[in-house]
């Protein structure tokens, strides 16, 4: 999917956006959030789905904001035809946070959409819902590109892989996985791929609100071989079965007698982010300690990134995504350019090392390709 990798912006060059939603306020309520970065240019609006495919063929805009619920044509109808006819094109979903929203969200998503912001609530006041609204939209409008240092470059390559701190690799009793922006298509196609009789817990951090996460458990569950759930706070962990995070949790583990539980709670945030990547792994290395395949998958920022450390200091195995099959490469990224990752691959690849980290047969996911390991980039 070559429209994955990041564009690169010229000096001056700013992100040109087309803003798309039936609400007038809505679109002037973007526009203001969004107008005052100096990087961003809101290039158009649009009042539905048909306007909004006329604009793109005239402004050719590198981001579009699209609401779902519009007249004429909806956000999904818009969304399906700006991936066939402007596949370049990076589309950030307005959603809201309901039953309808969440799920309508998630089919955006498998329709090929790259993020989504939540729209603004009523805040009290037209500043804080332009403060919250410019948190959330900005960062996600910006992540799918680069712009040049302001000082001269300095050749960006992966780090070597450090040494491990603590003993010799463990096999592995568990698999954690973190992911965040293009989660959804990823899990999706690697989940549906582990058999039924797999022999680890599955432990899953999606950066994602509440609801959000039951729904995306469901809509694994019905696809995939593995009994798929949102984590329930005392549940024991089960080979063959998949955990994720509940939105606005940490998911976090302890052991009673021979046998690890689900540990939630709503301890403050780590890297903006509840549930985090980073509190998921820390707990996996206080009770497995190298016995654990990490998976750091498509996402932004750098959550992950400690937790993954503990744990390769204490043997276990840290798989990272690559660059050309992630949305976006910051949480992997982070991984590599740290020199922690002792494996890196594309996404379809990914289920073949888990296979072979939790001792089944070659092929039982089907083909993969060739892990590329560390040790190629030094």
């Amino acid at each position: 999917m070559a429209w994955n990798i990041r564009k690169r912006k010229l000096s001056g060059d700013r992100i040109r956006i087309l803003v798309v939603d039936d609400s007038v306020v809505i679109r002037r309520l973007v526009t203001q959030a969004l107008e005052p970065d100096p990087a961003l240019e809101v290039a158009g609006v649009a009042a539905n789905g048909v306007i909004a495919l006329s604009k793109i063929a005239q402004l050719r805009p590198d981001v579009v904001t699209l609401d779902i619920e519009m007249p004429e044509m909806d956000g999904l109808e818009a969304l399906r035809r700006i991936r066939r006819e402007y596949p370049d094109t990076r589309v950030v979903m307005f959603s809201t946070l309901t039953e309808r929203g969440a799920a309508v969200t998630l089919e955006a998503l498998a329709l090929g959409a790259d993020d989504y912001v939540a729209k603004v609530s009523n805040e009290g006041s037209l500043d804080r819902s332009l403060a919250r609204l410019r948190g959330e939209l900005i960062p996600k409008v910006k992540q799918f590109f680069d712009f040049p240092p302001t000082q001269a470059p300095v050749a960006q390559i992966a780090a070597p892989a450090r040494p491990r701190m603590e003993g010799s690799r463990s096999a592995s009793q568990l698999v954690a996985i973190g992911v965040s922006t293009g989660g959804p298509t990823a899990l999706a196609e690697i989940m549906p791929r582990f058999p039924a009789n797999f022999p680890l817990p599955v432990l899953i951090v999606q950066h994602m609100p509440p609801l959000f996460t039951r729904l995306l458990s469901e809509r694994l569950d019905h696809a995939c071989a593995l009994a798929v759930r949102e984590a329930v706070e005392g549940e024991a962990l089960a080979p063959g079965v998949a955990l994720i995070a509940p939105g606005d949790f940490h998911l976090k583990l302890q052991t009673r007698g021979a046998r690890v539980h689900v540990r939630l709670d709503q301890s403050p945030a780590e890297n903006s982010c509840r549930p985090s990547v980073d509190a998921l792994f820390r707990s996996a290395a206080e009770v497995y300690g190298g016995a654990v395949t990490a998976v750091i998958l498509t996402g932004m920022g750098q959550d992950g990134l400690r937790g993954a450390e503990l744990l390769r200091a204490k043997g276990a195995h840290i798989i990272a995504q690559d660059e050309a099959t992630s949305v976006v490469w910051g949480m992997p990224g982070a991984v590599v350019e740290a020199g922690i990752a002792d494996t890196i691959l594309p996404l379809g690849a990914v289920p073949g090392e888990i296979c072979r980290r939790a001792g089944l047969p070659p092929g039982t996911f089907g083909a993969g390709v060739p892990p590329m390991e560390t040790s190629c980039l030094r």
